[in-house]
């Protein structure tokens, strides 16, 4: 799927110089709402957490209409944290020694993703001269970015959505407001912690409601 979006932004470049006309091209902004729901599995304990963040997002898009309908890409060139503050907690485990003392051993845990290369292959529907719907496929990628005591991983993730969403246009101006569902998101991590034979795993849900400001050329 995303080599197919990148082929297809390519391909639609092409026409620029065939029909132009048909053509357009601008930057947007918008205020985007993000909402993340997980549960991360340590063995044979759970632990659940939420987070969010409201962030303005800049992007590009090209696009390429025809009668009530048009298609296009919407590119953001800029990441965004999927939480407003990086989450942290400490873990003390305790265990005993061959002379029978007791050990303590404080782990500090901090987890943060952030969302690059976020790109949209969309279509509008014109149901009157100014009013629009618009449908999509986003493609983003998750980056892991924690810090955590025993040493585990996440990495990247691949993650595709479906877009929905209604707007207005008005000459080169329109506003649109856009609800993005992710797939659901599974991520393992690269090391178990001592003792523990299974790696810890990540199961989270996430999704986006924007409202979009666009000029286009």
């Amino acid at each position: 799927m995303k080599k197919a979006i990148y082929v297809l932004m390519i391909s639609m470049l092409t026409f620029v110089g065939k029909a132009y006309a048909e053509i357009s091209y601008g930057v947007s902004a918008s205020l985007t709402q993000i909402d993340a729901s997980g549960t991360e599995t340590e063995g044979g304990e759970k632990n659940s957490a939420d987070a969010d963040n409201l962030v303005v997002i800049p992007s590009l898009f090209v696009e390429y209409g025809f009668g009530d309908i048009s298609v296009g890409l919407d590119y953001i060139p800029l990441s965004a944290d999927v939480s407003n503050k990086t989450k942290s907690r400490t873990d003390t485990e305790t265990s005993v020694t061959g002379n029978a003392a007791t050990v303590a051993t404080s782990r500090t845990q901090k987890a943060q993703a952030e969302l690059t290369n976020h790109t949209t292959l969309y279509a509008n529907y014109m149901l009157t001269d100014t009013m629009f719907l618009k449908a999509g496929v986003a493609y983003v990628e998750l980056d892991a970015t924690e810090s955590l005591g025993t040493g585990s991983k996440y990495g990247t993730e691949d993650i595709y959505g479906t877009v929905i969403g209604v707007g207005a246009k008005q000459d080169n101006i329109r506003v649109e407001l856009l609800y993005t569902d992710y797939e659901d998101i599974s991520l393992t991590s690269s090391v178990a912690r001592t003792g523990v034979t299974t790696n810890n795993k990540i199961d989270a849900e996430l999704d986006t409601l924007q409202f979009k400001l666009s000029y286009a050329f």
